[in-house]
């Protein structure tokens, strides 16, 4: 799973949001190290939709505009709680590697 699609399930995950609102709390939950792109995000939201894992929570009319809010399905929850876990994983194996590394006063870099 691609950092993007992890942080727009995370997102989703404590709230149903419109597009603006979940591209701003990606770049909030990611410190702003990711920016999505409309483009991106749209058709990110289409994938997720179409594969089961989002669902359209409502629409509204905004400004004469349609404002459609997404939530996380069951199905989503669970693949994020499964990536979650495996990136668990991942971080404790570096964390683990870096034990092994010997220090500077060692001599070895």
């Amino acid at each position: 799973m691609q950092e993007p699609t992890y942080l727009i399930l995370a997102v989703l995950a404590a709230e149903p949001l419109h597009g603006y609102g979940i591209v701003r709390s990606v770049s909030q939950l990611s410190e702003g190290e990711v920016n999505l792109r409309p483009g991106t995000l749209y058709g990110a939201l289409d994938r997720l939709d179409q594969q089961g894992l989002i669902a359209v929570d409502r629409e509204e009319a905004v400004d004469g505009r349609l404002r459609r809010y997404y939530r996380l399905s069951d199905s989503g929850a669970a693949a994020l709680a499964e990536q979650a876990e495996r990136l668990r994983r991942r971080a404790d194996a570096g964390v683990r590697q870096l034990a092994l590394r010997p220090n500077a006063a060692g001599g070895a870099a």
